[in-house]
């Protein structure tokens, strides 16, 4: 093949020099204003000629190329030329043979389908590193030469460094996201608590390989006398820094649960706490309280999505206001709202991973989960699965995601005499304690409690009531409430001063009913209710079997 002939079509060839020879630039012949009179007065017959590009011994300047170049042609591309770099990165070529034999390496990094299509479209295709039989990478830049049957010029640039470096920073990546989802995993609950009264299923999944860890988070917090927190949270921002925040939220939620507070004043506190973490770092958060006496979910949000609710009907209501901003913004006077939870009730807590998409407004998100989470029944854990899968997440999806399912079971049967309750209103006097502990005695006998228990039921609810009677005022409740785990007694009156447990002297009169209980109970604690009263409870452990 005449090499000349093939190479005046190469990329460029058309393009003519700008230079001229000395005869060709003079001032007359580039017009006025061409060029400034100081340069024109360069242009001497003594000057140099300037090749045009045409006249270049391109073989030459081929050869001298450091990149790799190949020119074949024909359907079956047979080889023409090849540069030094060439033929010292494989050794030499046969020309004339098809690239099939003659560039096997091409065929090895699977460029012959390439040099097909370039043929047939007449338009140029470059493959990005790919890695060679000689152990480096390159890119190649495949171009067609339309003349005759056709050819193609393969113009290979070594970029192994490039390649290399880009693989470090990708396992770079790689290990720092590893270490922000180890970090996320181990910071989240390892095993749910479980409520007597809710049955909680909870799932979180990472962001897939692209998108960095955020910082989302879930828990359940029994906090006694029958009550559960529940919380999920997603701290804005990404990687490591946000796990670490989310973590120490977190931990904080639970030491301020122990407090027993209501939902928004719990938010009050961690929104303090996040601006002193980092006053850039923000976070939303849902807070919510179950109290089964009351058959709803007390709850407070910073700026975080609406719990969703599904009654026994299928009915799915999705919680109003109030929404505060999220947690870190300071400044803002939190409240608490309510949602009813009862008997054959669903409810989920989500982040925004679950239902934000970029090309559809979050509403609908919302209302695509309502829909599905209408449909969903069994069990907690199918029905978390269910809306995972309805939300089209994957392992690829492009944020974290995190969800909390929660059920109010309806119980029928004889489970339904494994959860029990019974109240007493109390209006004070000389004859409320007596009255107390007859009405304490007589339910916990048909409730068929062992004597044992019997006996501490009734001693636990006479020195709660008494404590009552002298400290607080009215009006009093005693409530009495039996799951199939445990006895709760609870006392509520009209004073909002909590008791404390302390040591008494020999000669005090009083002070040793909150020890007497704490000494006999498996646990017990007291809260601030609504309306300024408190509530005193404590609760035994029930035997097994």
């Amino acid at each position: 093949m005449n090499f000349t002939r093939w190479s005046a079509r190469l990329p460029g060839t058309q393009r003519r020099a700008a230079a001229r020879t000395d005869h060709e630039l003079t001032p007359d012949r580039l017009g006025e204003g061409a060029v400034p009179a100081a340069r024109a007065e360069q242009l001497t017959d003594d000057a140099p000629p300037v090749p045009a590009v045409d006249e270049l011994p391109v073989r030459e300047v081929l050869d001298r190329v450091p990149a790799l170049v190949a020119l074949v042609h024909g359907p079956d591309h047979r080889l023409a030329y090849v540069n030094d770099a060439y033929v010292t990165a494989f050794g030499p070529r046969s020309p004339g043979t098809p690239a099939s034999e003659a560039l096997p390496e091409l065929h090895e990094t699977g460029l012959l389908p390439l040099l097909d299509q370039v043929l047939r479209s007449g338009k140029p295709r470059t493959v990005k590193s790919r890695k060679a039989p000689d152990g480096r990478s390159y890119t190649f830049t495949c171009t067609p030469v339309s003349e005759g049957d056709g050819g193609v010029l393969v113009f290979a640039t070594d970029v192994t460094d490039h390649a290399e470096a880009a693989e470090r920073l990708r396992a770079s990546e790689r290990r720092q996201r590893e270490t922000a989802v180890t970090l996320q995993r181990s910071l989240l609950p390892q095993v749910l608590e479980e409520p007597d009264d809710l049955r909680i299923a909870a799932t979180y999944q990472p962001g897939g390989t692209e998108a960095a860890v955020g910082g989302d988070w879930y828990d359940v917090i029994t906090l006694g006398g029958g009550r559960t927190a529940l919380v999920i949270g997603d701290v804005m921002g990404r990687g490591v820094r946000a796990a670490a925040v989310m973590g120490q939220l977190r931990t904080a939620v639970r030491a301020y649960a122990r407090l027993d507070l209501p939902p928004h004043e719990v938010l009050q506190l961690l929104d303090g706490l996040a601006t002193e973490i980092d006053a850039n770092q923000i976070a939303t958060c849902v807070y919510a309280i179950h109290d089964p006496n009351e058959g709803k979910l007390v709850y407070a949000s910073a700026g975080h999505l609406p719990i969703l609710v599904r009654d026994e009907s299928g009915a799915v209501q999705r919680a109003d206001e109030p929404t505060g901003p999220p947690l870190g913004t300071g400044g803002w006077m939190h409240a608490s709202g309510s949602i009813p939870l009862g008997p054959g009730s669903t409810a989920v807590l989500y982040t925004d991973g679950l239902v934000e998409r970029r090309d559809e407004d979050l509403d609908e998100g919302i209302a695509s989960l309502e829909r599905a989470l209408s449909g969903a029944t069994g069990t907690p854990q199918v029905v978390c699965d269910r809306l995972v899968r309805s939300a089209g997440v994957t392992a690829d999806h492009d944020d974290d995601v995190a969800v909390l399912v929660l059920q109010h079971p309806s119980r029928t049967g004889p489970d339904s005499d494994l959860f029990r309750n019974a109240a007493l209103e109390l209006l004070g006097g000389v004859e409320a304690a007596p009255r107390a502990r007859a009405f304490a005695s007589g339910v916990l006998t048909s409730w068929r409690f062992p004597s044992e228990l019997h006996d501490l039921g009734v001693l636990a609810a006479s020195e709660l009531v008494a404590n009552s009677l002298q400290h607080g005022t009215p009006p009093m409740r005693l409530r009495l409430r039996r799951t199939d785990r445990r006895l709760i007694i609870e006392v509520t009156d009209g004073d909002d001063h909590l008791p404390r447990r302390r040591r008494a002297e020999p000669g005090d009169e009083s002070g040793r009913g909150i020890a007497i209980v704490a000494t006999i109970a498996s646990n017990w604690g007291s809260r601030r209710t609504p309306g300024g009263g408190k509530a005193v409870w404590c609760e035994f452990v029930l035997p097994k079997g």
